[in-house]
């Protein structure tokens, strides 16, 4: 079976650099909150446009982390979206807070803006808009609704590095965001790691404390946090590759746009918005024949994946929550029907079309 994502590919580009930066650090032995991370920091601060960058152990803390420093707990409603990765709920759920759920686009698979008003109450306190395969959210319209109604919003961006608005990146659009450094992102490290962007210093502050067991200062502890620290040698690691962020999202472009010519009169193809910048961190179809496809391209030796077979409203760990089949057409819809193909900066052309060949035939035979 070919790759999903040849992350080796990606690798032996940048093997020299990344030996000689992990080398160094072990030479330096300072492996927790050293100058890799502050450094990254920095960097990634620059990169996006914001005032402050916390880097943390995955993107799941990012997101906990950032709801508990905006002390949304027991009682609080979390408005999101039931199409999504099941951290997105975690986090909400780890700090007490209940998840209500919003339908999405048919297009974008992102959370319809359109829908969330009617969602609010009282014990709305933050919407979660998620940039579901790397395509930015409404966010215009999410923080207009924000500021209506006093809520907070909290970008889940895992998907999103280096997606944008405009010229405003995603995550520098809300009180805070939230990135996944998981090895297969856009941006990934070589084990887990996230981070937390905000404008914010007080929001920062807290994070900064909670994400090293609640201390301001060696062995003083104001409050009860979580050992969720980026490392240095990710922090290192992801320093080179942020370099190249770039370069690999443009790439991911030119291989999701020729997919879309190849296969968009035979299945839906992903949609980009006027003024948004998509950077594929999956490129996913749609057909009612997916299934088909799915095992065609098997025979083949060509994985492919389904993001996401159910969505979290119909997720035996959230059936508390009391949703049923039918609350959420759309993202029911999507999940009965989408794939998502190949995609990564290295992945030869020729193989896009040998992929985009082999469901067109499929689709002939159906």
């Amino acid at each position: 079976m070919k790759p999903f994502i040849d992350l080796q590919a990606q690798y032996g580009n940048i093997k020299e650099e990344i030996l000689k930066c992990i080398n160094e650090i072990l030479e330096s032995s300072h492996y927790i909150l050293g100058e890799n991370v502050k450094t990254f920091e920095e960097e990634v601060k620059s990169y996006l446009g914001v005032s402050e960058a916390i880097g943390v152990a995955s993107g799941t803390d990012a997101l906990h982390l950032a709801l508990k420093a905006l002390n949304i707990g027991k009682g609080d409603e979390v408005i999101t979206t039931p199409f999504t990765f099941f951290a997105t709920v975690e986090a909400i759920l780890y700090v007490g807070a209940k998840p209500v759920f919003v339908d999405i686009e048919k297009d974008t698979y992102n959370i319809d803006p359109e829908k969330i008003e009617e969602k609010i109450t009282p014990h709305t306190k933050a919407i979660i808009p998620v940039h579901i395969f790397g395509a930015p959210a409404d966010m215009l319209k999410i923080n207009e609704i924000a500021q209506k109604y006093s809520l907070k919003v909290v970008e889940d961006a895992a998907q999103a590095f280096g997606a944008r608005i405009g010229n405003k990146k995603i995550g520098s659009f809300g009180d805070v965001g939230c990135f996944s450094f998981y090895p297969s992102k856009n941006l990934g490290c070589f084990g887990d790691g996230g981070m937390v962007v905000t404008d914010n210093a007080e929001i920062a502050q807290k994070i900064r404390i909670l994400r090293n067991h609640g201390s301001p200062g060696r062995y003083i502890h104001e409050t009860v946090g979580l050992n969720s620290r980026l490392d240095e040698i990710q922090a290192g690691i992801l320093r080179i590759k942020l370099r190249y962020i770039e370069e690999y999202n443009e790439q991911r472009r030119k291989k999701a746009f020729l997919y879309t010519k190849l296969l968009s009169d035979a299945v839906i193809t992903p949609k980009e918005k006027d003024n948004n910048y998509h950077v594929y961190h999956l490129y996913s179809i749609r057909s009612i024949f997916r299934d088909k496809i799915k095992e065609t391209l098997a025979n083949y030796d060509i994985p492919s994946v389904i993001y996401y077979p159910l969505p979290l409203h119909l997720q035996k760990a959230v059936s508390f929550l009391g949703y049923k089949e039918g609350d959420f057409p759309v993202s029911e819809a999507v999940s009965r029907e989408i794939l998502s193909l190949p995609i990564y900066p290295e992945l030869p052309d020729d193989e896009v079309y040998e992929i985009s060949q082999i469901i067109l035939r499929c689709l002939q035979n159906s």
